[in-house]
């Protein structure tokens, strides 16, 4: 009867720090953790995703999920899972920032709509980039590469005996850095051109004081920042492409998983 309890417990260590991991991904990586994503298809992909792998990596011993060190697995398998995703995460994060200074630049700060990611009010061509930069991630085959990192993570990073440790958590530090400068990269070209034009309407009231610049200046520079984000858009692209691929050799790099 022991042994048997001894098994069982194995069996259940087996399967749920593994089934942690990959939830925590899931929750909070882009498309996967998006509100229009229903909890119940989340749990259902990490229990198959985990089931797979039952017998494919090494096992971490027999460990009482519910006592002290178990708890500590369990809390380590959840960050590393969702530092994964949250890295991935980030790149969105990145082109709302961007594309919300254009926004704001362009006089469109006000047209807001419901993000479907996050369910909060973002302006509506942040919602444009957010779309473009999902398309390019399913164009990459991005999910796949993903859950292509994940899966591996588990034979680099054994379930319940390896973490990222100090140097991981700085790794995740420094690609925000990152990150902000590429909303920063976005965002420069269309706020630029903006800025000229601004300051082209500050002389033309100087120089008219009488000129309602309301009437004129905002449908113009609407129309202005579409011009220009229409012949920026191939070097946005370009960035987003960028972006994306460095987070993906930023993660290997941290899981150990070869390039």
């Amino acid at each position: 009867m022991l042994a048997e309890l001894i098994d069982l417990e194995q069996l259940v260590t087996d399967f749920a720090l593994p089934f942690f991991r990959i939830a925590a991904m899931l929750m909070v990586a882009p498309m996967f953790g998006a509100r229009l994503v229903p909890a119940r298809v989340r749990i259902i992909l990490a229990l198959v995703l985990a089931a797979s792998l039952t017998s494919l990596i090494p096992s971490p011993g027999a460990i009482d999920p519910l006592s002290g060190p178990g708890l500590m697995a369990i809390a380590q398998e959840i960050a590393i899972g969702a530092t994964m995703g949250f890295m991935v995460q980030m790149v969105f994060d990145a082109v709302i920032i961007g594309s919300q200074t254009i926004a704001m630049s362009m006089g469109l700060g006000f047209a807001m709509l419901i993000d479907p990611q996050r369910g909060v009010n973002v302006p509506i061509l942040s919602q444009f980039f957010v779309i473009l930069t999902t398309m390019m991630f399913l164009a990459l085959n991005g999910h796949l590469i993903l859950i292509e990192v994940l899966m591996q993570s588990f034979v680099t990073l054994p379930p319940g005996t390896a973490s990222f440790g100090t140097e991981g958590i700085w790794t995740v530090v420094s690609w925000g850095t990152q990150m902000f400068a590429g909303a920063v990269l976005i965002a420069l070209p269309a706020v630029v051109a903006l800025l000229v034009v601004n300051l082209a309407y500050g002389v033309i009231s100087r120089a008219a004081p009488t000129l309602n610049l309301f009437a004129v200046g905002l449908p113009t520079t609407i129309l202005l920042g579409f011009v220009i984000l229409q012949y920026s858009l191939q070097t946005t692209l370009v960035g987003l492409t960028d972006m994306l691929d460095s987070v993906f050799i930023v993660l290997k790099a941290m899981t150990g998983v070869a390039p």
